[in-house]
């Protein structure tokens, strides 16, 4: 069975940090990533990895406070958000999928469930 467990969310004070986790099971992906949500909006990207790491990008407001990491040994990818902010509130999404298009068009094959992020001002 396929499966995207992520975690690591919670409670943060405005400037302070978070590490989210994924980890997959059942397939090796080639492109993962997170996205976010707010209940009521579209799912946002947040930022994605090629396997081999040589592939990254994000979406600009992260640019410069989040890095995305991945441990294909573990098979797990990582979002170290530094610098947080109220903004940053969110529901945060693991994305995997074969193809980089699908994870830019934000249909991906495979989806975690997801954990809360949120920063108080």
């Amino acid at each position: 069975q396929v499966q995207l467990v992520d975690s690591g969310g919670g409670l943060v004070q405005d400037g302070g940090s978070l590490r989210l986790s994924c980890a997959a099971s059942g397939h090796t992906f080639t492109m993962m990533g997170w996205f976010r949500q707010v209940p009521g909006k579209e799912r946002e990207f947040v930022a994605a990895i090629s396997r081999s790491g040589d592939i990254i990008w994000y979406e600009t407001s992260v640019k410069g406070r989040f890095t995305i990491s991945r441990d294909n040994a573990k098979n797990t990818i990582y979002l170290q958000m530094n610098s947080l902010k109220p903004e940053d509130t969110d529901v945060y999404y693991c994305a995997a999928d074969g193809q980089r298009w699908a994870i830019q068009a934000g249909s991906p094959d495979c989806w975690g469930q997801g954990t809360q992020v949120t920063v108080s001002s």
